[in-house]
């Protein structure tokens, strides 16, 4: 898989798919009414057959991959048809996932339109949607054929939007690079590209995430399911927001079960504060929060399994984790964090 950075990515975007019959644009509502005129101009000289979806996580659902798929079949797109994903980590997601199972699969190419997809979710080729208000609960591996990173998108998203994808590239320090420990809200377009790196080259190494890979779970198994909790509430976390405070829970927790230096809490709860924005944590319920962990893909023998550090970059994969021991770590959340 290769990846292209800047302006002038696009160029490399019509070269790649000189050899594809049909090419479909696959994107949401809000970057469709954004960037329509840029869609049409994205591929000179070859007819794009745009697809356009409601906008947000809510969207990952089996009812809009039929959608896909049906528009699909109406243009009589074959395996030599390619897909571009326009849009930020739901557009991927689904996209990758529509795509990888039509006709047992046509190609795709990642345009990611956010920080958190330019930095994490459009690559590393996870695709998939969520069932039955669990998030990513039904998917498969199938990498994109390249991902077209241009920054410019940035200036069009709004302040949440930004700071949500800060959790994921923090994660980077404290699993793998702790040079990542220098990032915060001010200089954060300096790290985008390592960051997009450092995703490619654990991939490269653990594709199906049968060993390195787990890594980049830090954080997630508290932060998806906060993420899926609050998924259908008015008071909605982003999966940024969502993965940050699970990754102070992952924090918590390895000071008890790895050894990690307290002092690694304190300075994540003061980034925290000082780059990410205060929650609205209405309706904090810990027994339903958990409940959604039983669910967690990452689980063996229905016992949840933690992705936790002894320091930064020295993560410790499969540490598994006491029932009361989680619930404390996710009780923690709401007097720190919210508003």
């Amino acid at each position: 898989m290769n990846i292209f950075f800047g302006e002038d990515a696009y160029a490399q975007l019509s070269t790649l798919t000189n050899n594809y019959d049909k090419y479909f644009v696959l994107t949401d509502e809000n970057i469709y009414s954004i960037y329509s005129s840029m869609i049409a101009s994205m591929l000179p000289g070859k007819e794009c057959v745009k697809i356009v979806i409601p906008s947000g996580e809510e969207s990952k659902s089996i009812e809009n991959v039929m959608f896909i798929w049906n528009k699909l079949l109406e243009a009589k797109a074959g395996r030599d048809s390619l897909m571009i994903n326009l849009g930020g980590g739901t557009i991927s997601d689904i996209g990758g996932f529509a795509a990888s199972t039509y006709k047992r699969g046509i190609d795709f190419v990642n345009v990611p339109t956010t920080l958190l997809a330019m930095i994490d979710a459009s690559i590393g080729g996870k695709n998939g949607i969520n069932f039955n208000n669990y998030k990513n609960q039904i998917g498969l591996f199938s990498e994109p054929q390249s991902v077209i990173i241009n920054t410019q998108f940035l200036k069009t998203l709004n302040e949440r939007d930004i700071l949500s994808g800060l959790a994921e590239m923090m994660k980077y320090a404290f699993v793998a690079d702790a040079s990542f420990l220098d990032l915060d809200s001010d200089n954060y377009m300096e790290f985008i590209e390592k960051a997009a790196m450092t995703k490619d080259e654990i991939v490269g190494f653990d594709m199906k995430e049968s060993g390195l890979r787990k890594i980049l779970n830090f954080g997630h198994t508290i932060g998806h399911a906060l993420e899926s909790y609050y998924l259908e509430k008015d008071n909605y976390l982003t999966h940024g927001e969502a993965v940050a405070l699970g990754m102070y829970s992952s924090l918590y927790l390895s000071v008890k079960y790895c050894g990690l230096d307290e002092k690694w809490l304190f300075f994540y709860e003061m980034w925290f504060k000082g780059n990410l924005n205060v929650l609205n944590l209405n309706g904090f319920d810990v027994d339903a929060i958990y409940s959604y962990i039983s669910h967690d893909k990452k689980n063996k023998g229905g016992k949840p399994r933690f992705v936790l550090i002894s320091a930064p970059e020295k993560p410790m994969t499969d540490v598994e984790v006491s029932e009361d021991d989680i619930k404390d770590a996710i009780l923690i959340l709401k007097n720190k964090f919210s508003e």
